[in-house]
């Protein structure tokens, strides 16, 4: 499998790193418009290959997407971070642009790709990239959801006191402070809800940690978060390459499903070797509804800025 990465960054490098450590991928592409950026991001990556054990082949390229013919899948992650006090749909303005040309180039040289966003405001960035290139539904995929679980996964086992491992969680909605919807109810530690262990007070504290994640680590660091996000889009292109078919809740463009239509939100989706492969509506409470439709209203409030 070829991958290309687009933007060599903290996230983008983070991203090559542990797909190249997974060793399931036979070539990485780096791809930046800084001179040389890529290439010795690159380059310090593949001196870690004797010492971390992959076979993966990574190379870098500056804004020659020649380098990324025949990807089997292109991760976006080109655009500017969010600095402390932004909002992700701040990042608008300038990521739209930048999306757009990615998608239009990625496609250009390889028809076939299946394209991961995960710039933000990633929900219209994946929006973007559908309309920009045409592609069918399955083939464009937005990260959010897989990043904000393995968050909401965290939270839980922090509140919970136990191993990660033994946690299972999901977040669908738009991939923004106000628009997660975490999914406490359908929570559980090893089978047992999570309601079986916490207060209904504490459970909310969860919610409300999960919602500002981002946020959080960004006033932290000054930046946007690289490490879960690099890893959350891994595990993706993994289950693409390996035909997995394994549940992700990632930003897919809907037709009907959840009562959502041309927009590109966070929904459960089995995700093989075609991408999307199904969209899978699970039974939601009232509640959880009434939080999904307005997430969307905010999600479309934000794809409206593209016009």
């Amino acid at each position: 499998m070829k991958v290309t990465v687009v933007g060599a960054g903290a996230v983008g490098a983070s991203c090559a790193e542990y797909i190249a450590i997974k060793d399931f991928a036979a070539e990485v592409v780096l791809v930046d418009i800084k001179e040389g950026f890529a290439e010795g991001k690159a380059m310090d990556l593949m001196q870690c290959a004797s010492l971390n054990g992959f076979d993966t082949q990574i190379s870098g390229a500056t804004n020659d997407y020649s380098k990324t013919a025949g990807s089997d899948v292109a991760v976006i992650t080109s655009g500017i971070p969010r600095k402390p006090g932004m909002t992700r749909e701040e990042l608008i303005g300038i990521n739209a642009g930048i999306v757009k040309t990615v998608s239009e180039n990625l496609i250009k040289y390889s028809p076939e790709v299946i394209i991961i966003v995960v710039s933000n405001p990633m929900d219209t960035m994946a929006y973007l990239a559908h309309k920009a290139t045409g592609l069918p539904k399955n083939r464009v995929i937005g990260m959010g959801g897989a990043l904000d679980s393995a968050r909401f996964k965290f939270r839980l086992a922090e509140a919970l006191e136990c191993p990660a491992s033994d946690v299972d969680g999901m977040v669908i909605g738009g991939h923004s402070d106000t628009g997660m919807v975490p999914l406490i109810g359908k929570a559980a530690r090893n089978s047992v809800k999570v309601s079986e262990f916490l207060s209904e007070e504490r459970m909310q504290e969860v919610v409300e940690a999960t919602k500002v994640g981002g946020a959080t680590l960004t006033k932290l660091l000054g930046t946007s978060a690289w490490y879960a996000p690099g890893a959350a889009v891994s595990e993706m292109v993994k289950a693409i390459a390996l035909d997995s078919k394994k549940i992700f809740p990632c930003s897919a463009l809907l037709d009907g499903e959840y009562g959502l239509s041309d927009l590109s939100i966070g929904v459960p989706c089995i995700i093989g070797k075609n991408g999307i492969e199904q969209i899978v509506e699970v039974e939601l409470t009232d509640a959880e509804k009434e939080k999904l439709q307005a997430s969307a209203v905010g999600v479309k409030a934000t794809n409206a800025l593209l016009d």
